[in-house]
């Protein structure tokens, strides 16, 4: 076998876990298996991960992280406003579209540790770290764009946080496609409100 940075070999098993658990549910999941997913033996396992508990945080941290770099990526200063937020929207949709496993999983994530004995403080930081990347997102488009919100940062972030772990789990369970383009349209406007509108624009 390879040798491999311990930080590459962590990602490696990582990965590994989130497909297994996305197909065979967390519970299910063992090391073994998700070495098994990986191709690397159980010792190299216990080598990168000291407990399970050190496994579902990674985990977590990396399923969100895939969303993230999407919306990042998309959430660039476009024409208007609404322009710009409606794209890093959909950014968002297309991979809930396109890995709708990975998204289930973060909520049987959030009830797993919620109901796991020594588990509750991930379901905690999985929320943690929504607030977090929302914050980010918020805060360089603002200076980017030269925004004034009508409501705290902190507070909207978690707004969107909510609304958007809502949204995904509607689509999960109802399907509906054909329905989301007016509903992203309807966020978009309503988020848009949330900034004032009468702020001078800087120059380039």
């Amino acid at each position: 076998m390879a040798r491999m940075p311990s930080a590459e070999r962590r990602r490696q098993l990582t990965e590994a876990a989130i497909r297994a658990m996305a197909r065979d549910g967390v519970a299910k999941t063992t090391t073994r298996s998700i070495a098994t997913e990986a191709g690397v033996s159980l010792s190299v396992f216990h080598y990168c991960f000291d407990s399970k508990q050190e496994l579902v945080e990674s985990v977590i941290t990396t399923i969100t992280d895939h969303s993230v770099s999407m919306v990042k990526e998309a959430l660039r200063p476009r024409a208007s406003l609404q322009e710009t937020v409606r794209a890093g929207f959909q950014a968002y949709w297309d991979h809930v579209r396109a890995h709708p496993d990975e998204h289930m999983l973060t909520y049987e994530l959030t009830q797993y540790a919620l109901r796991q004995p020594g588990f509750e403080h991930l379901a905690r930081r999985q929320y943690e770290l929504y607030g977090e990347a929302y914050s980010e997102l918020i805060e360089e488009l603002r200076e980017k764009m030269d925004l004034r919100l009508r409501v705290p940062v902190s507070v909207l972030a978690r707004y969107l946080g909510a609304m958007t772990d809502g949204l995904t789990l509607n689509y999960l369970v109802l399907g509906d496609e054909a329905a989301w383009c007016a509903i992203l349209d309807t966020v978009t406007t309503h988020i848009a409100g949330l900034v004032h509108d009468d702020v001078p624009r800087t120059g380039s």
